[in-house]
């Protein structure tokens, strides 16, 4: 009988792989490296739509990634990834053995090329960097998945009854709610990370999160508003809410019911005119979540900022190239300070990354001066710098990719109410809904949830369908007053990379005062 794959099946094989990895891989010849990722996650969710019940489902993944290291002067990386099932299971040593080789192969066989075309191409080839990794501590650690509800334990009816309610809930808000849907989900995942360095490091997670969707109809047309909410906590979160710190995450009910509600006072509101001339716009928290993921966390990843993909989603507008980039310069007001962190708590923490390098915190500006890009082992190589934690993959059969993290505007010192109050005539912008980023990234256009109009220092009339657009340097530059109300948002589905990986992450801000131009409608 084949037994189950649970992420405590691991722990049958842990000490062997280790082996495999550590002794008989160095047995492969040309070998530098070899690095192995193995993972079980068990998940259960469902989809209502409407107050109906469209989907549920209990599944289990279970896949492996194996990177190495192998050739003479120009060495080279090769990758091998599969997909598992329980079938697996009895045979597993001898299936991620011949990953390692296959991996192995694949390396030597792209060092012969790159020697070719460094002799082909003297100038081009020139360019061709070994595949070096910068050193990191090697470490030998356990780090327990943190929740009060195992997500396992969790009944599947649950899930269902959550994601109708929580339509209902929407549903309830207003009669003009013409289309309501949500989902709910939960998981444990357990990764084990072994090198042929000696690393042997075993994280779990559990994460939870859910998701509602209103479409209302108005005057002005239908207005579709979404959101997501979660942590890497279990299925409490959604019962119950949670609250520490920047991170205020009401129950699954409570969310729903505020996106309905603000969904049917949008819907009722003019649509927002664009404005001929730059005004003073204040963005609140929610809608700096997506500015500092679009304009700030993409383009400080190096892969991006070197060119490795550009081909699938565009450059960094903070580095032409290695002699003409934006490195110690002030790219930001003395009063911007941004990082990247998953030390921190927040939905895309760990304690280390898929490289085995321990999480800490990447200053990205400081002071408004940027100061590090996010790397992994072989970037920080190329740029002789230290590796700061941020190489990740959505599954272990897909290559890690340089990925932000929990991704901040840091806090200010003053009031948000005063902020708004020295407006004479400006702008409030409130929440996130639609990004459109130039190739680099060096100019943006965000439309938010509400856009009031500030008179006199206070809050007036309400629009819909606007936001701001601005040079993403100019627009850094203006502002002039940041908030001590930091608050901390979960992102569950950034995209990079070609197969597509979905990545979570916290991102967020305080409230922020700058200089922008008003979008409408299209």
């Amino acid at each position: 009988m084949t037994q189950r794959v649970t992420a405590e099946s691991l722990d049958r094989y842990r000490a062997n792989l280790q082996s495999l990895v550590a002794e008989k891989a160095k047995t492969l010849p040309g070998l530098r490296y070899c690095d192995l990722r193995i993972e079980v996650r068990e998940e259960k969710g469902a989809v209502a739509e409407n107050g109906a019940e469209k989907g549920s489902s209990e599944d289990y993944t279970f896949d492996f990634g194996v990177r190495a290291i192998a050739g003479g002067r120009t060495s080279s990386s090769g990758y091998y990834g599969r997909i598992l099932g329980t079938i697996d299971l009895d045979r597993l040593e001898n299936v991620v053995w011949d990953g390692i080789r296959q991996a192995h192969n694949r390396a030597r066989a792209s060092a012969r090329q790159k020697t070719q075309a460094r002799g082909r191409f003297p100038h081009l080839g020139a360019n061709l960097t070994p595949s070096n990794l910068a050193p990191v501590p090697v470490r030998q650690d356990t780090v327990l998945a943190t929740y009060t509800t195992d997500p396992r334990q969790v009944p599947l009816a649950e899930t269902v009854a959550m994601a109708k309610d929580g339509c209902k809930t929407m549903q309830g808000q207003g009669g003009n709610i013409v289309y309501s849907a949500c989902s709910a989900s939960t998981f444990l995942l357990r990764e084990l990370y072994l090198s042929s360095d000696g690393a042997d490091i075993d994280q779990s997670f559990a994460q939870t999160e859910g998701f509602a969707i209103a479409i209302c109809s108005g005057e002005h047309g239908n207005f579709e508003l979404y959101d997501f909410t979660g942590h890497q906590r279990g299925w409490e979160i959604l019962t119950d809410g949670y609250t520490s710190g920047p991170i205020v995450l009401p129950s699954f009910m409570d969310f729903c019911k505020t996106l309905g509600a603000d969904a049917v006072e949008v819907a009722a509101a003019p649509p927002l005119k664009p404005s001929d001339k730059e005004v003073t716009v204040v963005t609140n928290p929610h809608f700096n979540t997506l500015l500092i993921h679009e304009v700030v966390g993409h383009p400080s990843e190096l892969d991006r900022a070197l060119k490795y993909e550009t081909g699938y989603a565009g450059r960094s507008w903070f580095m032409k190239d290695m002699q003409d980039n934006q490195l110690g310069n002030q790219i930001a007001s003395t009063l911007v300070t941004a990082y990247s962190d998953p030390s921190m708590e927040g939905y895309g923490s760990f304690s280390y990354d898929h490289e085995g390098t321990p999480a800490r915190r990447a200053y990205i500006l400081r002071d408004g001066v940027l100061e590090e890009f996010l790397n992994n082992r072989q970037t920080a190589a190329i740029m002789g710098v230290e590796p700061n934690g941020s190489a990740r993959s959505t599954e272990a059969q897909l290559v890690p990719l340089i990925r932000m993290t929990n991704t901040i505007f840091d806090a200010g010192q003053q009031d948000p109410e005063s902020i708004i109050s020295e407006v004479e005539d400006g702008y409030y912008i409130a929440g996130h809904r639609t990004p459109s980023i130039a190739e680099s990234r060096e100019n943006f256009r965000i439309t938010a949830v509400k856009v009031y109009e500030i008179k006199n220092g206070q809050l007036g009339r309400l629009y819909r369908d606007g936001g701001i657009t601005s040079d993403s340097r100019d627009y850094f530059m203006s502002i002039d007053a940041v908030g001590n109300d930091l608050r901390v948002n979960p992102i569950p589905n950034c995209g990079k990379g070609q197969p597509m990986q979905a990545k979570r992450m916290s991102n967020g801000g305080p409230t922020m005062r700058g200089i922008a131009r008003l979008t409408g409608p299209g």
